[in-house]
């Protein structure tokens, strides 16, 4: 599987942006996936994830009620929309995807493939 992540950018604390990975193999569907970010000199946090049948999703407490994961398994891609956006937001976002285990473990050792990485930077 190969993921290629885009969409990010220069917003300003309180717009949104919309990023996008898409995914290469014809086995996407069968899987869960998920968003974190890194930023600069920190760990890469888990942001959220998704199951593969897009019923279900899971969202790190600093995100929740702001951001929104969605998937498009007729055209393999994972979406993360996020609004409200603050300046703590700011890293570079990695989506990826996970072959097993539960949606609610936010390790970053617990998904198999990562894709590039997109930057997203909010201004104050």
């Amino acid at each position: 599987v190969q993921l290629q992540a885009s969409g990010g950018g220069l917003v300003q604390a309180g717009g949104s942006l919309r990023l996008s990975c898409a995914a290469s193999g014809r086995t996407f569907s069968s899987y869960d996936m998920g968003w974190f970010r890194q930023a600069p000199g920190k760990e890469r946090d888990f942001v959220a994830a998704i199951t593969w049948s897009g019923g279900t999703t899971y969202y790190a407490d600093s995100v929740k009620g702001r951001f929104t994961i969605s998937r498009d398994n007729a055209k393999n891609t994972v979406y993360l929309q996020m609004n409200s956006l603050k300046p703590e937001d700011t890293a570079v976002y990695y989506c990826a995807v996970r072959r097993y285990g539960s949606i609610y473990s936010v390790r970053t050792q617990a998904y198999d493939y990562w894709g590039q990485g997109t930057l997203v930077t909010v201004s104050s």
